[in-house]
């Protein structure tokens, strides 16, 4: 699994250097490359539902060869576009393979896990995941360099390929270990989904995905950038800081599965809330590039340190018979997040201001880690409580 989402968030890596060149090509404005990229993320979220009963009929083999498939065809189209709609089309059904792999992949960690070393094995596969799609664009931007702004769509077009075949030829089948075997006996979509949204611990942990995938895309992502060059930063000045934040956050991933493992998972993820809010402060009040750098790291570090948890706490919510379902509506949430994220905080910064759109999302992480740390129970309380 993890040599899987190595192969394709590499090409997922490869192609985000060139995506808003490529779509400016077409002669469209600023806003319409922002389409662009966020009509992937809307496809992921809308694909979870999906990948969960394709996960659950067909088996999880099925579900990530399929999004490989999807994948390749999708990039393929990408690269062959003649249009920005057709472009746009074919962003939305590239981002469904992506979403296919992503979901099912969580699906398949919840079904091999178990709750002792749950945080350690979704650290590593999270590590995986970050290294790969940071990595991505250095072949990406070699790729456009020498062969033009399509040829990286073309890498993940074929990363997909090898994805789907990974899936196909070496995933083995995790449904029933799962509990996802007995489709007789499981109960519907709709029931599923309301036993979800009864269970507190869940519906808390989704809206921690929710809020920290808003903070990433749309604070750090958008915000943050505007705040350093009020500071007078250069770009390049700006991506090494952030740059230094997502290292960090590697660096931190595994031993980020340790914790959770030992200490459980409320005492990792509500402090590494509070701690993500703490470094959108940070960004408002840096006076210098140090301090900027610094408010980055802070961010790499709890970042890091929480990024496994919640899926690993996800996972210890499923029910016997419903990972998949599970998982899928975890991801839906927290892909809903990225979506909004940019739009509301980039809203916000229109009408109050960069730093305003900051200090409102950081009270909005303090508030949830508070909350999830006062109303959510404990999953699983670790060999160190």
């Amino acid at each position: 699994m993890c040599l899987l989402a190595a192969v394709n968030q590499l090409g997922f890596g490869a192609v985000v250097p060139v995506l808003p060149l490529y779509a400016r090509s077409f002669g469209v404005s600023t806003s319409a490359i922002g389409l662009s990229i966020g009509v992937y993320g809307l496809a992921r979220m809308l694909v979870s539902a999906p990948a969960a009963q394709i996960s659950d009929r067909l088996g999880r083999r099925h579900a990530l060869a399929l999004g490989g498939l999807v994948t390749a065809l999708g990039n393929l189209w990408c690269g062959l576009a003649g249009s920005y709609p057709e472009f746009v089309l074919a962003r939305f059904l590239a981002g469904a393979g992506a979403g296919l792999i992503v979901t099912t992949g969580q699906i398949v960690l919840a079904d091999i896990t178990t709750p002792e070393r749950r945080g350690r094995v979704m650290a590593i596969y999270q590590g995986v995941f970050i290294f790969a799609a940071g990595i991505g664009p250095l072949p990406g931007g070699l790729l456009a360099e020498y062969g033009g702004l399509a040829a990286p769509f073309a890498a993940y077009s074929v990363a997909g390929v090898l994805a789907g075949v990974l899936a196909w030829a070496a995933v083995g089948e995790t449904r029933e270990a799962g509990g996802g075997a007995h489709a007789a006996s499981r109960p519907s979509l709709a029931s599923q989904v309301r036993v979800l949204a009864g269970h507190r611990g869940f519906a808390l942990v989704c809206l921690v995905s929710l809020v920290n995938a808003a903070a990433r895309t749309g604070g750090l992502f958008n915000i943050v950038p505007l705040v350093g060059s009020g500071l007078g930063l250069t770009v390049a000045a700006i991506g090494f800081a952030m740059a230094m934040g997502s290292v960090m956050g590697l660096l931190v991933a595994y031993p980020s599965g340790m914790l959770v493992d030992h200490f459980g998972r409320k005492a990792v993820i509500a402090p590494a809330t509070v701690i993500t809010g703490a470094s959108m402060l940070l960004f408002c009040v840096a006076p210098s590039f140090a301090w900027f750098v610094a408010a980055s790291l802070v961010w790499g570090v709890a970042s890091g340190i929480g990024g496994a948890a919640p899926a690993t706490y996800a996972a210890d919510s499923a029910p016997r018979g419903m990972n998949a379902t599970t998982m899928s509506m975890f991801r839906m949430v927290g892909d809903a997040g990225y979506v909004a994220g940019p739009l509301v905080l980039g809203l916000a910064a229109d009408l109050y201001g960069a730093q305003a759109a900051l200090i409102g999302v950081a009270a909005l992480l303090a508030a949830t880690g508070a909350g999830f740390a006062a109303l959510a129970p404990e999953t699983y309380r670790g060999r160190g409580r």
